[in-house]
């Protein structure tokens, strides 16, 4: 999922847990016309601009929300039975805040056209600038200070619209105020670069035909050659992972995983560590000893120290396994070589490779031939299906203007009510300039007192033809966020969809890949195979969860990694570290080990996109996830529990704590028994 404020992708993107997620934009709008988005009679949309159209509308919508704002500070002074007053006005000035940014910031991801791309970048910084003087003005936050909430969700929204101002600065001292806002400013700024540089990295990698041995001939005739008939691999993920799984040879494999651990380029390296150092920085203003400190107090976790204790847990339960799995791994490898066991290594380049193998010989799963099996012209309306059926809702392409040929466009209509409620875009395929993994943008949020409609962005890149198990649950995962987004029906566009805490915002997409992995579900992909395509059998389907379980060690210690080093970067000595030093020491504790050379920290951008301080979120996210799933019993076709789904999470947003959302759903407290059951293979299906 891709994150942002209602300010901007980056402004406050780990500080505020109501602003949080997948771009949250919002919509009506007293000047909708001369936006971004585009009114109609019927649905909104996202208004395709040329490049030089862009700068001149930011200018002019930013003119216009300027004076919006000081319409707001000549009004009399707030009272406290001005509640609804007091945040309609704000909800109308978040709506055309959102209707400039949510296009804007997806057009920077996935525009074919780089002078748009570029175009849209320098708006956001604009916009990302404005909303910061918005969170330091004095008078709109007297307002809010001033007014009563008549119920809980006023009272939430007004907790979290004081929280936000308050972490800008608004209460600091006019100097610090002052330096907030440059430092503010700046890591947007660093944000917009580090996503440039891995996005319009155009290198290609080498390989003789010799090296491409072991790969498919499908994937072979879709790759491009050089003059001498050497194949040309970019770092996009259908043209990478299926390497790293099937390329026979080992220096082949070396050589691409360091090219594309390495894709952010160097200079992402002194980007991130400039962020570092700012938000390090930031903390200090508030007297706070770290920027973990300085988030997290707005998090379900609220400490640091929640955070170790959890992620303490986690390698508990996971070093052990981790430790086993590579001996098995290796002990595989011995055998299949005919090598001696103390000659054997498993390298990190060999990973996906050699368990790529072990699921062929031990369960005869092969992820390459998967894709027979879950077309991706069969994939899509499956998803969409299942959808409907559990929360009574249909989708009904239209056509719509769009960015590139191959994006599709869908309204979303209530079953009951045969309203039209939201909209999805979706981007599926690779090209050059795109934004290269997968997430969901919310680009446009819910507000029923605005009677505005939401709707979302799928972006992923998938193989034209099919997609293996892993890259269904990703359609899952990523299609989650977007329901997350379109199903909301707050009535604030600040609490839609996924504005929620950061630790539980991958929560319900984390909950919905269960069903990439079910019978139930899975049966149902046949029916929209045109001719047709084999049938999931109840073997297959066995085999397929022993897929999914085998490795859990390695997978679980790696996001356990991730979550460690984003939480040593941004504690209270994270600052006058190194990231790159940081990284390969952390790294190179684990049974693994560091390959040198290799530039991690320059492309993972979580760390820039959101996820600063907050990739433990994952993990966290994940045990309410399987927790929640429990209330399906083991029946996840069960519309009276997804109509009961849709009611008390995905409909409410960020109206009430997620806490007390997920035991309002569940009936009870939410604990972590499943989650660690999932991590010892424990887990009842």
């Amino acid at each position: 999922m891709k994150r942002s404020s209602f300010l901007s992708s980056t402004i406050l993107q780990n500080l505020l847990p109501a602003t949080t997620v997948l771009l949250v934009l919002a919509g009506y709008s007293t000047f909708a016309q001369s936006q971004a988005i585009e009114e109609t009679a019927q649905r909104p949309l996202i208004k395709l601009l040329k490049a030089e159209q862009i700068k001149p509308l930011c200018d002019s919508s930013l003119v216009d929300l300027r004076k919006q704002v000081a319409a707001i500070e000549k009004l009399p002074p707030a009272q406290a039975g001005d509640s609804d007053k007091v945040l309609t006005e704000w909800n109308n000035l978040q709506i055309n805040i959102e209707n400039l940014q949510g296009p804007m910031d997806i057009m920077s991801n996935v525009s074919p056209d780089p002078k748009v791309r570029s175009a849209t970048e320098a708006c956001l910084i604009d916009a990302n600038k404005f909303s910061t003087d918005l969170l330091q003005n004095e008078k709109l936050y007297a307002r809010f200070k001033a007014i009563a909430p008549t119920d809980p969700v006023e009272q939430k929204l007004r907790q979290d619209v004081l929280y936000n101002f308050d972490d800008t600065g608004v209460s600091l001292p006019p100097e610090k105020r002052e330096r907030l806002k440059v430092i503010l400013d700046k890591l947007e700024e660093l944000s917009q670069t580090y996503e440039r540089n891995i996005r319009d990295n155009n290198q290609k990698v080498s390989f003789t035909p010799d090296e491409m041995k072991g790969m498919p001939a499908a994937y072979m005739t879709q790759q491009k050659k050089d003059a001498k008939g050497n194949y040309l691999l970019g770092f996009d993920y259908p043209a990478y992972k299926p390497f790293m799984e099937s390329a026979d040879n080992s220096e082949a494999r070396r050589r691409y995983q360091i090219a594309f651990t390495n894709h952010g380029t160097p200079a992402n390296l002194d980007v991130l560590k400039q962020a570092m150092v700012l938000r390090h920085e930031m903390a200090g203003l508030f007297d706070l000893p770290s920027y973990a400190d300085l988030v997290l107090r707005r998090r379900m976790a609220k400490t640091p120290q929640a955070v170790y204790k959890f992620l303490d847990e986690v390698q508990t339960a996971v070093t052990p396994l981790e430790i086993k799995e590579i001996e098995d791994l290796r002990a595989f490898k011995a055998e299949t070589l005919k090598t001696p066991l103390a000659d054997t290594k498993i390298e990190r380049w060999d990973v996906e490779y050699w368990q790529q193998k072990y699921k062929q010989q031990h369960y005869q799963i092969d992820q390459e031939a998967l894709r027979q099996y879950f077309p991706t012209d069969a994939a899509v309306p499956w998803i969409l299906h299942v959808s409907g059926a559990l929360y009574g809702v249909d989708f009904k392409a239209v056509k719509v203007p769009v960015w590139n040929k191959d994006v599709k466009y869908f309204d979303v209509i209530d079953t009951a009510s045969k309203k039209r409620i939201g909209g999805v875009y979706m981007d599926l395929f690779p090209r050059e300039g795109k934004y290269g993994h997968a997430a969901a943008w919310g680009t446009r949020g819910v507000s029923t007192i605005a009677g505005r409609t939401p709707f979302s962005v799928l972006v992923t890149n998938f193989d034209r033809k099919g997609l293996n198990s892993d890259e269904l649950e990703t359609l899952v995962h990523e299609f989650g966020h977007c329901l997350h987004g379109v199903l909301s029906n707050t009535k604030y566009v600040s609490q839609a969809g996924t504005n929620v805490e950061l630790d539980f915002v991958e929560a319900p997409s984390q909950m919905y890949e269960e069903w990439a992995r079910r019978k139930e579900s899975l049966q149902l992909i046949a029916g929209f195979c045109k001719p047709g395509c084999p049938t999931i059998s109840d073997d297959m389907l066995q085999r397929l969860n022993a897929v999914h379980n085998y490795g859990r060690g390695m997978r679980y210690a790696r996001q356990l990694l991730y979550a460690s080093y984003d939480m040593t970067i941004h504690n209270d000595q994270g600052a006058t570290e190194d990231p790159l030093a940081v990284w390969a020491k952390m790294e190179g504790a684990t049974p693994l080990g560091y390959v040198p050379g290799t530039e991690f920290p320059g492309q993972f951008g979580h760390l820039m996109g959101g996820y600063a301080a907050g990739y433990y979120g994952y993990m966290w996210s994940e045990v309410l996830a399987l927790d929640m799933l429990s209330r399906y019993n083991g029946h996840l076709m069960n519309p009276e529990v997804g109509h009961l789904y849709r009611q008390t999470i995905l409909m409410r947003g960020a109206e009430r704590p997620a806490e007390d959302m997920v035991t309002t759903f569940l009936g009870r407290k939410p604990n972590s028994k499943a989650f660690f059951d999932e991590i010892n293979g424990k887990r009842i299906q």
